[in-house]
């Protein structure tokens, strides 16, 4: 089976966001490898108004899924952990106990109607996910 590089963003708005973020990373780590995290880092909503401000991490783990089934992993944990809606069905942003978006996957461009790799948002959009990923890659040659 061969491994496969995935950066990963994860996101908290709502409880004790830290430590969502790092049960979220415990139940990743159960089926892949988490090779390298950022510094978190808080910051404002983004696409939504709230009170609650965000707690962000990014990842880089290595993985034997598919985009697809990883997919499914992430998300089984998004529920698993409380999170109620899906803003990728919903099109709409709200509070969330945790989000795990996949930002990369190895170099593959792929497109279906629940994932795009790369996410271009995280990569070129959004102030944060920059932040987040230049401390990721300062930390390795990945």
């Amino acid at each position: 089976m061969s491994q496969h590089k995935v950066v990963l963003l994860l996101g908290s708005n709502i409880g004790d966001q830290k430590n969502n973020i790092d049960t979220a990373l415990n139940k990743l780590s159960e089926t892949c490898t988490i090779l390298k995290k950022s510094e978190y880092l808080t910051s404002e909503p983004v696409e939504f108004a709230s009170s609650n401000i965000f707690c962000n991490i990014a990842t880089i783990i290595s993985t034997h899924l598919s985009p697809i089934q990883l997919l499914d992993y992430v998300k089984k944990i998004e529920i698993d952990m409380g999170r109620l809606t899906d803003s990728t069905v919903s099109k709409v942003y709200t509070d969330r106990i945790i989000d795990i978006d996949i930002v990369k996957y190895g170099e593959l461009k792929f497109v279906s109607e629940r994932l795009e790799i790369p996410h271009n948002r995280h990569l070129f959009e959004r102030e944060f996910s920059r932040i987040l990923l230049k401390d990721l890659f300062k930390k390795t040659n990945t």
